[in-house]
């Protein structure tokens, strides 16, 4: 069936976590608000975020927030200014949503289920008279009499102004394919390269990977680096946490340094440390080798390892190595570390030399892997590039270039850690995006529209 809307104020691109912010506070303000999805229901991204308990924002403060997006943070002083974790927060319990707080300063809806905040946001959009049009996917935006004409299968979609907010290009199943970069392009806006982040590693040392496959990791420490894996000298791997979101830089070799929680795959490496680092080696791999070195005791010096090594093989001597290793790693570990370490699985402790030691303490405290590269763009959870943020405005997410062109969200040069950080920008910019635009063809409409009221 095809459609013609006409006369809009906005129309809002995309009913994921920004464009329903934006669309919600664009008619808060007084405009007539249309949202075009392609997908059949909104929030696509949200319902499976956070494991479908979806991480709404985090309780760090404003400046350690902003250092979770790296040197682009400083584009969102602006955005978080209007709209922070307390508004949001104040935003969600008007709208009937009880959020708690859990470890790592994560924020999640008390019930724990993310179809509660798809909910809270239909009603949102409901009160305020937002028309939202599924199965829309939207071919082109050109310009119309008096503003813009966005073009679908189901017709044409007039606006007076028009925010983008179509995600990123990661989740394609959410419906985030990546059109909102081929609309920016098209309105004569620069693209920063698009790279996966927040995504698992492939190595080149698959075959050992695989053999360890499902093994999960706690209170290991993993260290990134340039180069080549046999080249590197354990000695520089810090015993502190580098990366973006920590107040100490990295020297090379050493790219990104993160204790916590990883696990094998049947091609690598995942898990929450793995993830962190992932968008530092996708870059670094651009300019050369990169690997990457597993302490899998951080907690305990090599020196303080090799005492109990001693111990243990002078107390039980007559034991094999592989039922002697247990006291060190997960079962399904122990056979691949003794190969790399050439001890033969029915080694009886006795028997291991000094080099055999050496070669197995080496392991333990640096398991290494050369990365091949990582999991594709589709495959990560955050689209890293987009939207070059020197052609949009910080106060008003405005496009620079086209009047009446907002953007806001993933589809914009702006990543982040997990934690709650993607959304809290995501929510940010969409709420600023909103107002911005309803402003645009109702000058003074949200003065009296303060985040903390009803």
């Amino acid at each position: 069936m095809v459609e013609s809307f006409t006369n809009s104020d906005v129309v809002v691109i995309g009913a994921g976590a920004a464009g329903l912010m934006a669309a919600g506070r664009a008619a808060e303000c007084g405009a007539s608000v249309v949202v075009l999805e392609k997908t059949d229901g909104p929030g696509k991204k949200i319902l499976v975020s956070g494991k479908s308990r979806c991480n709404l924002t985090n309780s760090a403060d404003r400046n350690a927030f902003l250092a979770m997006y790296g040197p682009n943070g400083r584009f969102l002083h602006g955005a978080f200014s209007r709209f922070f974790r307390p508004e949001l927060l104040a935003f969600f319990e008007r709208q009937g949503l009880k959020t708690k707080l859990e470890r790592g300063g994560r924020i999640f809806p008390v019930s724990d289920d993310a179809r509660d905040v798809v909910g809270a946001f239909e009603r949102y959009l409901s009160r305020g008279g937002v028309r939202t049009v599924f199965n829309a996917k939207v071919e082109a935006i050109r310009a119309g009499d008096a503003g813009f004409v966005v073009q679908t299968a189901r017709g044409d979609f007039s606006g007076r102004t028009v925010v983008i907010a179509t995600g990123g290009a990661s989740w394609p199943k959410t419906g985030s394919t990546g059109d909102g970069y081929a609309f920016a392009r098209s309105l004569g806006h620069r693209l920063v390269p698009l790279r996966p982040a927040l995504v698992p590693l492939v190595v080149k040392e698959a075959a050992l990977a695989k053999s360890m496959q499902g093994v999960s990791l706690r209170n290991v420490r993993a260290t990134a680096l340039s180069g080549s894996a046999d080249t590197i000298d354990v000695k520089v791997v810090p015993a502190a946490d580098y990366g973006r979101g920590e107040k100490k830089k990295p020297r090379l070799p050493v790219l990104e340094s993160r204790f916590g929680e990883m696990l094998f795959t049947h091609f690598g490496l995942g898990g929450p440390i793995i993830l962190l680092m992932s968008l530092a080696v996708a870059q670094a791999l651009e300019a050369g080798p990169v690997c990457l070195l597993i302490d899998l005791k951080p907690a305990v010096a090599r020196d303080e390892l090799r005492k109990r090594l001693l111990i243990d093989l002078n107390a039980s001597g007559k034991r094999k190595m592989s039922t002697l290793l247990k006291a060190y790693l997960p079962a399904k570990m122990i056979e691949p570390v003794m190969d790399l370490a050439v001890i033969d699985s029915n080694c009886p402790a006795h028997q291991i030399t000094a080099v055999q030691r050496e070669k197995l303490l080496d392991t333990l405290k640096a398991l290494r892997f050369n990365i091949h590269g990582t999991l594709p763009l589709s495959r990560a959870i955050v689209t890293a590039g987009g939207v070059a943020l020197e052609e949009i405005n910080p106060k008003t997410l405005a496009s620079k270039i086209v009047p009446g062109i907002y953007f806001c969200g993933e589809v914009l040069d702006i990543d982040a850690d997990t934690g709650g950080y993607n959304l809290q920008a995501a929510f940010s910019t969409g709420y600023v995006a909103g107002e911005s635009a309803a402003r645009l063809v109702l000058p003074g409409c949200c003065a009296r529209s303060a985040p903390d009221e009803g």
